[in-house]
């Protein structure tokens, strides 16, 4: 049976991250892969999780399957979070999924299963693995404009023509906050100009929400979710904790649907079942109970939103030294930008062969053309950065 395989080309990121490890210059910085580090370079257990672990391993008295829409209790608490007091609750559906990525993976499945003939429309550039999970799922993919490597800012005007000319056979993969790998972000008009589309052409918008709490705050980040839900009949999003959470390999996340009525996002619901029953069958419980426990207790609760409050002002804090570094060594404001961009990462506009210049002659490990997690950064990284940020960049 295996003999008719060929090798598959290795994940860029995670192939990195390898690469980094076995790197033996102690003054080695790691840009590439996505988790948040603190000052001393580590990826923390929050003080809210570390306590609501003790509570569940205290309380637990069984391992017992949570059936296929996961832990209810979550599920609400999540719904919460992402769409507010004032959402359209009733129209709403949620099921606790395998991380961002399962959430993202089912939901596609079940767009695919609803509209065989839809087609996906991705930013360009996005998250290398949008591609490979959407089209995993049958969908086919398409992009629409969004960088801009002049300005470094989302090309407005060019994707909003090509929104316009979208309709009901077109689902729109959205970045939530924190747009990964670019760091530009939507405005307010720009959300709104996104939901009249979607009013007007029909188009069916899937928002992405890996990040939410890391760019401006946990309410401010969720804005554009909302704007949608409170406009558009129907749309789905895919919520992750994994980063605000710092639940990373507990894998937890939040697949939602929303329904033009009621008895439609049931119906919808029931399909999503099916899909996930087909795929994972039910999703692990530990992180989803962690973060249920946290959210739905007010200390615990207000605990993590200063420590993640904290986490998100120490990344802006690095972004602006980043660019004040860079703006004293190159005499310019050429990369003034990163302090402008928000959540953990940036384009940083250099050529893949200035980034393995990086990795060769620097130790500084970036991604494919210069995605840069600026929550890699510690701050006594941040001079030896910019230092070899003006070597690759000023050379001939």
């Amino acid at each position: 049976m295996y003999e008719t395989l060929t090798p598959a080309p290795p994940d860029a990121i995670l192939a990195l991250s390898v690469t980094f490890r076995e790197d033996p210059r102690p003054d080695k910085i790691d840009l590439g892969v996505g988790v948040y580090r603190d000052a001393q370079g580590r990826t923390p257990v929050m003080a809210a999780v570390r306590e609501a672990e003790k509570r569940l391993y205290d309380s637990q008295d069984s391992k017992a399957y949570v059936g296929l829409v996961g832990d209810a209790g979550f599920n609400a608490a999540m719904t919460g979070l992402v769409f507010g007091a004032g959402g359209p609750a009733d129209r709403i559906r949620a099921v606790q999924a395998p991380g961002g990525c399962g959430a993202l993976r089912v939901l596609a499945d079940l767009l695919h299963r609803a509209k065989p003939g839809a087609r996906v429309w991705l930013s360009d550039p996005t998250w290398p693995n949008h591609q490979p999970l959407m089209a995993a799922s049958g969908l086919e993919i398409r992009t629409y404009p969004y960088f801009d490597p002049a300005t470094k800012g989302v090309r407005r005007d060019a994707m909003l023509e090509t929104l316009a000319a979208l309709g009901p056979d077109d689902i729109v993969l959205l970045h939530g906050a924190c747009h990964n790998p670019t760091g530009a972000e939507f405005g307010p008009a720009d959300w709104q100009a996104i939901a009249d589309l979607a009013v007007e052409r029909g188009f069916f918008p899937f928002v992405d929400f890996a990040y939410q709490g890391f760019g401006d705050g946990l309410e401010e980040d969720a804005a554009g979710v909302r704007l949608l839900a409170g406009a558009v009949p129907q749309m789905a999003v895919a919520s992750s904790c994994s980063k605000n959470f710092g639940l990373y390999r507990e894998r937890v996340g939040c697949a939602f649907l929303l329904g033009e009525s009621p008895a439609q996002a049931d119906t919808a619901l029931s399909n999503l079942l099916t899909v996930t029953r087909a795929s994972y069958s039910m999703p692990p419980d530990h992180g989803g109970a962690v973060a249920r426990i946290v959210l739905e207790d007010a200390g615990l609760r207000r605990s993590w939103e200063e420590e993640l409050s904290g986490m998100r002002t120490r990344m802006l804090d690095l972004r602006k030294a980043a660019a004040d570094a860079l703006r004293a060594r190159s005499n310019s404001d050429a990369f003034d930008f990163i302090a402008h961009h928000r959540g953990m990462f940036s384009l940083v506009g250099i050529t893949v062969d200035q980034v393995r210049q990086l990795r060769e002659d620097h130790a500084v490990y970036m991604v494919g053309a210069g995605r840069m997690n600026v929550a890699g950064l510690t701050e006594a990284q941040i001079e030896p950065f910019a230092d070899a940020m003006m070597a690759v960049t000023r050379s001939p």
